[in-house]
């Protein structure tokens, strides 16, 4: 009965009804593929965050480095790398343009850079999946009109008007609003709880990347009441 439902569904439907409902299957498609590819990143992200206290307790920086997970995209090992580069390279190499810079200065940009790249990667997909939360309603209310307009220039053509008659195509035509609002929910509901989860990790990156400057510069971390102080 489903089945049959669903093919008069299609069957009764022109060109541009099928166009929404493949605008639609698109959004929903691309906003669960988002919510599951990032939702595992920040996931696995957030366990390397949690390293962070063993990578202080470590007796050696080789040894603490190796704290983080590299086989996938880790941006905790990402400024750890990107520290220890700029350090490196600040005191070996001379007569280049960042030598008027300070090795704090040279380390902060580095390091701020490191973070830009990470705020871009942990929230890729973002922007498209709060599109579609805000559009998709939209889409599908615009399949319902058309569905409704089609509906009631049948009926205007046909000789005898019965309920059955307009109950089907109306009521077809209101499932595009349902299947916009069947996209938009979860892609709403996505989105915060990615954005919420970005949030989070981007705090700890910000007091990690202070707790290297710190490191590089004076040979300890920051203690807790200079980042509360900062902060």
């Amino acid at each position: 009965m489903q089945q049959n439902n669903m093919s008069q569904f299609w069957q009764q439907g022109d060109w541009v009804s099928h166009l929404v409902l493949f605008f639609l299957l698109v959004m929903s498609v691309y906003s669960w593929w988002v919510i599951a590819s990032q939702g595992l990143r920040l996931r696995r992200i957030a366990k390397n965050a949690a390293a962070v206290e063993q990578f202080w307790h470590s007796a050696d920086f080789e040894a603490a480095s190796a704290q983080f997970e590299t086989t996938t995209y880790n941006p905790f090992a990402a400024l750890v790398q990107t520290a220890q580069e700029a350090n490196n390279h600040h005191r070996k190499t001379q007569f280049q343009l960042h030598d008027s810079l300070d090795v704090s200065d040279w380390l902060t940009r580095c390091l701020h850079n490191t973070m830009d790249d990470a705020a871009s990667k942990l929230g890729a997909g973002l922007p498209i999946l709060a599109s579609i939360g805000s559009t998709a309603p939209f889409v599908g209310l615009f399949g319902t009109v058309w569905g409704i307009y089609h509906a009631l220039l049948a009926m205007g053509a046909s000789q005898t008007l019965a309920l059955n008659e307009v109950a089907g195509p109306v009521g077809e035509a209101l499932v595009m609003t349902a299947l916009g609002l069947a996209v938009a929910v979860p892609a709403v509901l996505g989105y915060n709880t990615l954005l919420r989860k970005q949030k989070s990790i981007g705090h700890q990156l910000k007091r990690f990347a202070h707790d290297l400057h710190a490191y590089f510069l004076t040979g300890q971390r920051l203690s807790a009441s200079t980042l509360k102080a900062a902060s």
